[in-house]
């Protein structure tokens, strides 16, 4: 192994020893911890050290890094304090996660790193957003993003490579090449030597370099960056190491032969870049020993710290609050002036009065920029806007939603149109994996509005008629606005892109061009958590949300007879269970009604809500309807079939009549 320290000044090379000594020693220390029982799991990074401590070495403390499992010397070249590192692993209150998280699996505003989760490739979206965030901008800083070799063959990856790739976003792809996906080999994971040859089929520049050779690797890296500084682009960035340990502690090596654990023994980053530096009298044995000692009393101090503090005490309180950012959103009512509006209409002038209001505010999503969407809702937007906050984007819809989280951590707004809400099973890890958790984990909020044409009615059959609020509606972590006339649309949407938290905003297909209303003109929005009773009785409760509101109104015009309170939910998290409950109690039978196919949908939450706290108002069994459990099917006649509407007057005249 070849080191050119001759290009380096003396302090130089002694702080990189001492920066790859530390994670080594902090390491060895975590794997004796964790035999002692005191953490419960280690994901080892040794043997890779000099691509962690490159990265925080090689990149300004202001620009993001977008760590994995074994990037320890990432943190601690970034100045993260040990007794943070050890509480968090040992799920202590001073960890970043109080206790939510475990391990890497984290990350620090203050450090401006964004921590990972387990299913590895949503990290490099969300670097591709924090690049655009630099880009759009106009500052001289990229994002570094890590991944394995591994991981590299998800489908993530080739989302984010080829979103960054046409949009020119300034991320520095690196792939720690050490051979194994846990304990597939790389053979068995792809047929190719290097990454190398990834680079061109993207248009994008692609090195290699000896991972385990520290200088080099800083070297590589320093020059990378400053050419992407300089030309802003992405970049791949192969390191080829090795683990010198299992996937984590308690899978073992014994999948590797020995002769290659052997050989790569020999490439110890640690102990060469020392023997060198011992070698040409750059340091010596005494200095080692007194930098060891120094290490040794920071890694005991921030134990000692740890160990001091109390386990996490369970707070029900706590864990819900913090689910989201807490925020203080003005009401702003409307105005006297209005105009004749259609669903569509209204979400296109709520979209773009937001748009005038928060020049932050970006717009994602397919054909969305000069053909204005399928839908057209953002027709003419590109015009008044431009291109760089309207942005058509590539069939990656995982990498876009991480693109408006990425968006959010550099302070920024993002609405992604995802093109039918059918098409959000291709994005769906990053909605209920990061946006939905990110900020109970550590602290970081997703500023990211979803909409989700949505809904059947209109032939389309199977893949693009679904309703699949209920999917989000069991997640926390997510805000689901579902409106039925164009007023409570404009409103409820510009409330939702105020809202620093996620919201998935449901719009349904059917609606947009068959309903018209007056909507004040001005901007305003609407509270969530606020049902609307728009129709008061005695006989029965109907209560619905979307399409199910306009089937509810037909009814009730051609029954004048029945006597009904209609519930309109508006958002469905948060749920008005105060307005359910009250009309309830008010008429004693209850339909809950909803477009979506009946089981497990959210009907079944309502009436168990209704059973729990009001069972004495009620004067029959709460009824639920909804459509048939099938998919969608094509033609009309099915389609009618299958729809809840279908038995509308049945259910309701039997309950009326019990």
């Amino acid at each position: 192994m070849e080191f050119h320290s001759e290009l380096y000044e003396p302090s130089t090379l002694e702080n990189l020893f001492r920066q790859i000594l530390k994670p080594r020693m902090i390491e060895e220390k975590m794997i004796i911890l964790l035999r002692q029982g005191k953490i419960s799991k280690w994901f080892s990074g040794i043997g890779q050290e000099s691509v962690s401590v490159a990265a925080g070495m090689a990149m300004s403390p202001e620009e993001y890094l977008l760590p994995m499992h074994r990037n320890l010397g990432l943190f601690t070249a970034r100045g993260v304090p040990l007794n943070r590192l050890f509480s968090q692993f040992q799920g202590k209150a001073n960890g970043f996660t109080q206790g939510r998280d475990r391990s890497f699996h984290f990350g620090s505003k203050e450090h401006k790193i964004v921590g990972m989760i387990s299913h590895l490739g949503p990290q490099l979206g969300i670097a591709d957003g924090i690049g655009l965030g630099h880009l759009l901008d106009g500052e001289q800083k990229c994002a570094m993003v890590f991944t394995g070799d591994g991981g590299s063959s998800q489908g993530d990856f080739h989302e984010a490579l080829n979103v960054a790739a046409v949009w020119n976003l300034p991320v520095i792809f690196v792939i720690e090449a050490n051979g194994y996906g846990l304990s597939t080999p790389s053979s068995e994971q792809f047929k190719f030597d290097s990454f190398t040859v990834k680079g061109p089929a993207y248009g994008v520049d692609a090195l290699s370099v000896d991972g385990n050779n520290i200088l080099e690797v800083f070297q590589t890296m320093t020059d990378v960056r400053n050419s992407v500084l300089a030309n802003p682009r992405p970049f791949i960035l192969e390191c080829r190491t090795f683990r010198m340990r299992g996937h984590e502690e308690a899978s073992g090596t014994a999948y590797v032969p020995k002769e290659l654990m052997e050989f790569w023994a020999t490439k110890d980053p640690v102990e060469n870049f020392k023997n060198h530096l011992l070698q040409f009298g750059v340091i010596t044995e005494e200095r080692i020993q007194e930098i060891r000692s120094e290490i040794t009393a920071e890694i005991e101090e921030g134990l000692a710290s740890a160990y001091a503090e109390p386990a996490m005490a369970f707070d029900a309180e706590k864990e819900q609050r913090d689910l989201f950012q807490e925020t203080s959103l003005e009401d702003i009512a409307a105005g006297e002036t209005t105009e004749e509006l259609r669903l569509v209409d209204a979400i296109s002038l709520g979209l773009k009065q937001s748009m005038q209001k928060y020049p932050e505010l970006i717009i994602m999503g397919q054909d969305v920029a000069e053909y204005g969407g399928v839908f057209k809702v953002t027709q003419g937007f590109v015009e008044e806007f431009g291109k760089e906050r309207v942005r058509n984007t590539p069939l990656c819809e995982s990498a876009i939603v991480g693109t408006a989280l990425g968006l959010s951590i550099v302070g920024k707004k993002a609405v992604m149109e995802m093109q039918f809400a059918d098409f959000v099973t291709c994005g769906f890890n990053q909605i209920i994996n990061n946006l939905a958790k990110i900020h109970w984990r550590w602290g970081q909020n997703a500023d990211v509005v979803i909409r989700m044409p949505t809904g059947a009615g209109v032939n389309a059959g199977p893949f693009h008629s679904q309703s699949n609020e209920a999917w989000f509606f069991h997640t926390p972590g997510l805000k689901i606005a579902y409106p039925a006339f164009p007023s409570d649309a404009k409103g409820l949407l510009a409330r939702a892109i105020e809202d620093p938290n996620p919201v998935m905003f449901f719009e349904h297909k059917a609606l947009y061009r068959s309903i018209r209303e007056e909507v004040p003109t001005d901007y305003f929005n609407l509270p969530f958590g606020v049902a609307k009773l728009l129709r008061e009785g005695e006989d029965v409760s109907i209560i619905t949300y979307g399409m199910g509101v306009h089937w509810a109104l037909s009814y009730l015009d051609a029954h004048p007879e029945v006597s009904a309170d209609l519930l309109d939910l508006r958002t469905l998290a948060p749920l008005d269970t105060e307005a359910i409950l009250d009309s309830v109690q008010r008429t004693g039978k209850v339909l809950i009604l909803h477009e979506d196919t009946i089981t497990g949908g959210i009907a079944a939450e309502i009436s168990s809500i209704i059973h729990e706290q009001a069972f004495q108002h009620l004067d029959a069994p709460v009824r639920r309807l909804g459509s048939l459990d099938t998919p969608v099917p094509f033609g009309s006649n099915l389609e009618k079939g299958f729809l809840a509407n279908s038995r509308l007057d049945e259910v309701l005249g039997e309950l009326i009549a019990y």
